[in-house]
């Protein structure tokens, strides 16, 4: 039978025959006959059953366990059916065809465009809050230097900075991007990495934005403009292109604005310095740098050389030789005058600082959005307040310095900043005499010790932590303490015995009274008594920065750093009931197709209201019956207006403060002895023509007179709204009864951790008056006889907080 016949048998059977086999054929065991003689051939399994697939589910379901056992398999079997290292290898090679096919097409798309930095340079447009132009600035500071003239050795400044194998590499750092992506595309911003011909690139051909899309365009054009560009022609374009602070774009700008130097004439230590200043113009800055931006730029100068000496770019012993290159004093741009540029640096530093919480840019990247790059920025200044403001400490002060009379006049320095309790907005400023003759920002700068102005903060640390006397007793307004002059605290580790004004003795005084007379021996021991810990955690918490400043008893008098406008955040959050005020100068800040909002100056309740409340209405004392009464109560200007503030006068009489408030108004003001050549700290006494060694600028006086002459011109008749049943705001300074006793008792835990302890003062201190007085004896004419040692070390004469006429 022939196959044709054999498929149509089949079919008429209604079945498959078998399949034939491939190989000999296999005996057929013989077959029992039928009962009508007929034989029967043995079905083969493949023949067995109905339909097909009837017979595939009754193979499947031989040799089962069970259901779970069969699941199980079959589900491993599909797994490693998936997963076989021939399909992962597969598909491994496939991801990576497909990535290097995207960046083929990548490359083959994006192209290198025309530079556009010169194109996005533009003037930025300040106003006054009512919308009056302050100043337009965006002369654009730059002329490019061709590369021959820049020494060799100051080219390599830059290249030992910033990319050490900018000579070898093929201009992209594929870690550095692959971070920088990675973290752009989590909101992470920006982590460094970047080359030096990615940097020129992203100067000159693209912007600051900080998105996948603007970092894979870097990377694509970086590749290419190396290879098609010299490594010197990129080196010129990134060292010409870049800025350097002080509006100078370029090296040869910077050169002149940093050294009055053209770029040829740069030494090797000059070029260091400019290297480094490039990862943070403003803040290393050596004018304007506080002791933390210094130390920090000589560090980047150090790592500068030293990576030069490592490439084999610098002999190590020449470096050796080499001494950090103190920067030419700045010339200010034009526009300026006055307090416009003390104005626009400070709105610059907000929006600075603003981009690089929101955006994640380094300090350089946000200058480089910032700075002449066409911003319409609002300040939150009022014309009217700052006009006052200006002829305030024009009459009071300024009208009446003369540098070719009295040497001492040169070194006199004001600075003063205004803000609103309840919006935090910065209404004027003071920052010196005119920006461009006295570039540093006296309402800003954090150098000068604030004095007593810091004894608030210790009395709102008390109130607030609900703290006790040695005693036991309730820190309040009415407390006792022992007003004794060089009276050793009690319960300190640290020996500490600072001595009042003129040496004075006040005997047994409350709060309210130590407070308008400012004793520094009531204060040093209410310090100790509330833990100088809390008490360095609440200035922060108001304001002050007190980052690494040790807890020790000789911070009641004030002995950090502190800017006018650190002042006027702390009072403004006393007046604000105990919720942070951050003083903002920026109210608003856009440009094409883009607006940046401030951050809301109004924070959290960082301390009580009673607490705040009750600090506030021990400040009313200070001015109706203390150290500021003849200045401001008594001010023939006061139309009713209730105010509280307190003065300051600071070691050597190197600064004087007055910081004091109304209900609506909180107003900083501080005077600075800096000598005109050095700009060192030097004393004040003297200034104005008052009697040499006798006449101390006291914060009672100039200070005091310049608040009066400005606040009372501009605020309202109002009264504090206060919850508090204590203090000279709410009730009259009560005599104590003579039972009451001081806190002598040592306290049982020792508020501070052992470190060198200051040495004792030789003069013993008087005993505590029997009686308890409100007002002080005639005061003494000693003076500490012999110098102490600090407990950081220092060797300086005692602090003599004034109290002011």
């Amino acid at each position: 039978m022939g196959r044709a016949e054999e498929r149509k048998a089949r079919q008429r059977g209604g079945r498959r025959a078998a399949p034939r086999p491939r190989s000999s054929p296999q005996p057929v065991p013989e077959t029992p006959e039928t009962p009508g003689g007929t034989a029967t051939a043995v079905q083969s399994p493949q023949a067995e059953g109905g339909t097909r697939a009837e017979r595939r589910k009754a193979a499947a379901g031989k040799g089962k366990p069970g259901k779970s056992g069969k699941n199980g398999k079959a589900a491993k079997g599909r797994i490693r059916a998936l997963f076989t290292w021939k399909k992962m290898l597969g598909a491994f090679f496939t991801v990576c065809l497909l990535g290097i096919g995207a960046f083929i097409a990548l490359y083959m798309m994006v192209s290198v465009p025309e530079g556009n930095a010169l194109a996005q340079t533009q003037s930025n447009v300040y106003k006054y809050s009512d919308g009056s132009v302050l100043a337009r600035k965006g002369t654009v500071n730059r002329e490019i230097v061709d590369l021959s003239k820049v020494p060799k050795e100051v080219q390599h400044t830059f290249v030992a900075a910033e990319n050490k194998t900018f000579y070898t590499d093929n201009g992209i750092d594929l870690k550095g991007m692959a971070r920088g992506l990675y973290n752009t595309a989590r909101g992470r911003g920006t982590q460094g990495g970047s080359t030096i011909t990615q940097q020129y690139v992203k100067n000159y051909y693209l912007d600051q934005d900080q998105t996948v899309t603007r970092k894979l365009k870097e990377l694509v054009i970086s590749l290419k403009v190396d290879r098609e560009t010299s490594k010197d022609d990129i080196l010129a374009g990134y060292i010409n292109t870049s800025y350097y602070g002080r509006g100078a774009y370029g090296i040869q700008a910077a050169a002149q604005a940093y050294y009055r130097v053209d770029a040829e004439k740069l030494s090797v230590q000059q070029g260091a310095y400019l290297a480094a200043l490039l990862q943070a113009p403003s803040q290393y800055d050596w004018a304007v740098a506080g002791p933390i931006g210094k130390k920090l730029v000589k560090q980047r100068w150090n790592y500068v050389l030293d990576n030069m000496v490592g490439q084999g770019w610098l002999d190590k012993s020449k470096r050796d030789g080499l001494t950090f290159p103190v920067p030419k004093e700045p010339k200010a741009a034009s526009g300026l005058e006055g307090q416009k540029g003390y104005l626009v640096e400070l709105a610059n530093t907000q929006l600075e600082n603003q981009l690089m919480k929101t955006q994640g840019l380094t300090r350089s990247e946000a200058e480089a959005q910032v700075v002449d790059q066409g911003w319409t920025i609002t300040l939150n200044i009022d014309p009217k307040k700052q006009k006052k403001l200006e002829a305030a400490v024009k009459g009071q002060l300024t009208s009446k310095l003369d540098g070719k009379k009295r040497k001492v006049d040169k070194n006199v320095q004001a600075g003063a900043v205004s803000v609103d309790p309840k919006t935090g907005k910065i209404l004027a400023m003071y920052g010196g005499v005119d920006y461009y003759k006295h570039y540093t920002d006296n309402a800003t700068r954090a150098d000068y010790q604030p004095a007593s102005t810091f004894k608030p903060i210790i009395l709102a640390a008390a109130l607030d932590q609900d703290a006790k006397t040695q005693d036991g007793k309730e820190i309040n307004a009415n407390t006792i303490y022992d007003g004794t002059s060089r009276r050793a605290v009690k319960g300190s580790d640290i020996a500490f015995s600072p001595p009042n004004e003129d040496d004075a003795d006040y005997g047994n005084i409350t709060v309210q009274t130590a407070m308008n007379k400012s004793v520094n021996s009531v204060f040093a021991q209410m310090g100790v008594d509330v833990g100088m810990k809390n008490v360095m955690k609440v200035a922060d918490d108001l304001g002050l920065d007190t980052t690494d400043l040790p807890a020790v008893p000789a911070q009641t008098l004030g002995s950090m750093g502190a800017s006018p406008l650190e002042m006027a955040g702390v009072y403004a959050t006393l007046d604000n009931h105990g919720q942070k005020v951050t003083p903002s100068i920026l109210a608003s800040a856009e440009k094409t197709g883009r607006k940046v909002d401030p951050p809301d100056p109004i924070g959290e309740q960082v301390i009580s209201r009673s607490a705040a409340d009750q600090v506030t209405s021990v400040l009313t004392g200070v001015v109706d019956d203390g150290t500021a009464k003849v200045s401001v109560a008594q001010n023939p200007l006061r139309k009713g207006q209730q105010v509280a503030g307190k003065t300051g006068t600071s070691d050597y009489n190197r600064s004087a403060w007055f910081t004091g408030f109304t209900p609506d108004l909180v107003t900083s003001v501080g005077l600075f002895g800096e000598d005109a050549k050095t700009h060192n700290q030097v004393s004040l006494t003297g200034a104005t023509g008052l009697i040499p060694g006798t006449g101390r600028i006291n914060g009672g006086g100039y200070p005091a007179q310049i608040w009066a002459a400005y606040t009372f011109g501009v605020t309202k008749k109002q009264k504090f709204d206060l919850n508090t049943d204590l203090g000279a705001a709410v009730q009259p300074t009560e005599t104590p009864t003579k039972s009451a006793t001081p806190s002598e008792t040592p306290s049982e835990t020792p508020s501070e951790t052992p470190t060198k302890s200051a040495t004792p003062s030789e003069t013993p201190s008087k005993s505590p008056s029997s009686s308890v007085s409100s007002s002080p004896p005639a005061p003494t004419t000693s003076a500490p006889s012999t110098p102490e040692e600090t407990p950081t070390g220092e060797i300086t004469d005692q602090p003599l907080d004034q109290l002011d006429p």
